[in-house]
């Protein structure tokens, strides 16, 4: 769809709404794909209030929304709301082409909602209704439709943007522009296909575990891509570099002519913006869940935000798998609301989940006596040793056996041979490399030094939970956190983090992530939190950037020293300097 055509129809109609200072309501987004509520396209709306009661609200949008879809010919059109505390989520579902009309029946239906709440007279029902259907008209694409049901049909997947259409996967897709689509009758059905593809989201750990799907896939002689919140990545080659972890990185992947098989890292934020881009996935998986970026989309609380981890089971095709952390309390609580095929993995051989799989003749994955082992749902296979397997650190990283668990089970749902699934886990190291940022080690003069980027209390500790297992003479670890988190939150890191155990701490500004505070603010912080849990002053040392840091640590590293460098920005910078 031409720029100029879809800014039209983003400006087509200005409509507005009683206001009141106890209501706030956000943008409409357009949802494209599977999310946090609904499998369906359409348009959701989050409205925010003090004093409203939250049943009336829905009550209120079941009718005028449904009112609304009526009028619009959308009968067959459905309607879905979601609470959460001091809000509401208010969505309706649409026609793929009619996604931009669908943000603006969502404001129709807004409108006489708001009227209703606050006592105020509403324009003119079939006026409002009459404008929304000329955006209709403008954006109505009865090839799309068409090209939809079609490659339906023919059992292979369609993937829609504002500028091109493509049906099939990788190596068994075509793309055409939004404005230029084929009859089906033009279409060479035989020549397109999926791909199999594997969705990964959750806290921590989802960006190693894509990587070591996709080490596993390239094992069994696959052409593998990936996305992530680093790059775009099909072969050895980085299509782009930058945060891809939601449908648009999806899309350009599984467009990708060389494509066979597809890991999609799957971020919170994509999932809740637009939704998911496909509902044809082999298998997916929800590595764990962990307080993080709340306050977002009416997503305050951890289990809302294990709720929004779990869209990706809506993503499944019909004999897909939900690979699910057994260890993950959240993850365990959320799985009683899916009713899709589970297999557990669990660092406990006799966890509930794995005893209650093996009972049912499930398959699932864990970790006995140093040994990662599958079951079928028949019978055991020893897979491989943890001192096989370099991303466990002989089994220190504990949180990697979890991600090495999960990623077994993507390679098992995806059938690869037993030899491509160890070949993959065991060439896969941590390193600069294969898993950049990611507890990456380095030898500097005699001392351990370690890089990794995680930024949040779970990722911390289950850092230095594995650090603290190494021997060292001195440690020393850099500390930094963005401004824009409480201070209660950066307190709790900073207690988290020292669980490492550190002789020196060195405090570093983050002057590109102020986000609102002072210059030196965060450090005093990090500061406060650490003499107040025992350390001495002048166990703190201060430095005015990422890389400043990293140079006071390893000018003082001595032989038998261990480093843990916790790099939130700056981080090629950090990098060379290590490599010199």
């Amino acid at each position: 769809m031409p720029m100029d055509r879809i800014e039209a129809l983003e400006a087509a109609l200005s409509i507005e709404s009683a206001q009141a200072d106890n209501i706030r309501v956000d943008d409409v987004r357009r949802l494209t794909g599977p999310g946090l509520m609904w499998d369906l396209p359409g348009a959701v709306i989050d409205v925010f209030f003090d004093d409203v009661d939250a049943d009336q609200v829905v009550e209120l949008w079941n009718k005028h929304a449904r009112r609304v879809l009526d009028a619009l010919g959308w009968q067959d059109e459905s309607l879905a709301s979601r609470q959460f505390q001091g809000g509401v989520n208010l969505a309706l579902s649409a026609p793929m082409d009619q996604l931009y009309s669908s943000v603006f029946a969502a404001q129709t239906a807004w409108h006489f909602c708001a009227a209703a709440l606050l006592d105020q007279e509403p324009d003119d029902f079939d006026s409002m209704i009459a404008d929304v259907k000329g955006v209709m008209a403008q954006e109505a694409n009865p090839a799309l439709i068409t090209l939809i049901t079609a490659a339906h049909e023919h059992g292979v997947d369609i993937l829609c943007d504002d500028d091109e259409i493509s049906v099939g996967h990788g190596n068994g897709s075509k793309v055409w522009p939004v404005d230029a689509l084929p009859a089906p009758d033009q279409v060479d059905w035989a020549t397109l296909h999926d791909v199999p593809i594997a969705f990964i989201t959750g806290t921590n750990g989802k960006t190693t575990t894509t990587r070591l799907c996709t080490a596993i896939a390239k094992a069994a002689g696959k052409v593998a891509g990936l996305t992530s919140t680093d790059f775009v990545r099909v072969g050895d080659k980085i299509l782009d570099r930058g945060d891809y972890s939601g449908p648009g990185g999806a899309r350009m992947l599984l467009r990708n002519p060389r494509l066979e098989v597809a890991c999609l890292e799957v971020a919170r934020g994509g999932i809740l913006r637009r939704g998911l881009p496909t509902r044809r996935a082999r298998v997916a998986v929800v590595t764990n869940v962990a307080n993080d970026h709340l306050g977002q989309y009416g997503v305050n609380t951890v289990p809302e935000l294990a709720q929004a981890k779990f869209a990706v089971h809506r993503t499944l095709a019909e004999d897909g798998v939900l690979v699910l952390n057994a260890d993950d309390a959240f993850v365990v609580a959320e799985a009683a609301h899916t009713d899709a095929t589970i297999w557990w993995v669990s660092l406990n051989p006799n966890a509930p989940q794995v005893q209650s799989a093996r009972a049912k003749g499930i398959p699932c994955a864990f970790l006995r006596e140093k040994t990662l082992v599958f079951f079928d749902g028949q019978a055991e296979q020893s897979m491989i040793s943890l001192s096989d397997v370099p991303i466990t650190m002989h089994g220190a990283a504990k949180y990697n056996i979890s991600n090495v668990l999960e990623a077994l089970c993507v390679g098992k749902a995806m059938d690869f041979p037993d030899t491509a699934i160890c070949a993959g886990l065991s060439s896969f190291r941590p390193d600069a490399k294969d898993n950049p940022g990611r507890c990456n080690e380095f030898s500097y003069g005699g001392a351990r030094v370690f890089v990794d980027f995680a930024h949040n209390p779970h990722s911390i500790a289950a850092v230095c939970d594995a650090m603290s297992e190494l021997p060292a003479k001195r440690r020393f670890i850099m500390l930094s956190h963005a401004g824009d988190r409480s201070d209660q939150d950066i307190h709790d890191v900073t207690l988290t983090a020292l669980k490492f155990d550190p002789d020196i701490v060195v405090a570093t500004e983050l002057e590109g992530y102020l986000r609102g505070r002072n210059l030196g603010e965060v450090p005093v912080l990090i500061e406060k939190a650490a003499i107040g849990a025992g350390l001495s002053p002048d166990q703190m040392q201060f430095a005015d950037s990422p890389k400043h840091a990293a140079q006071m640590i390893l000018k003082q590293l001595q032989p038998g020293d261990l480093a843990l460098l916790l790099v939130l920005a700056e981080r090629d910078e950090v990098f060379q300097l290590l490599g010199e």
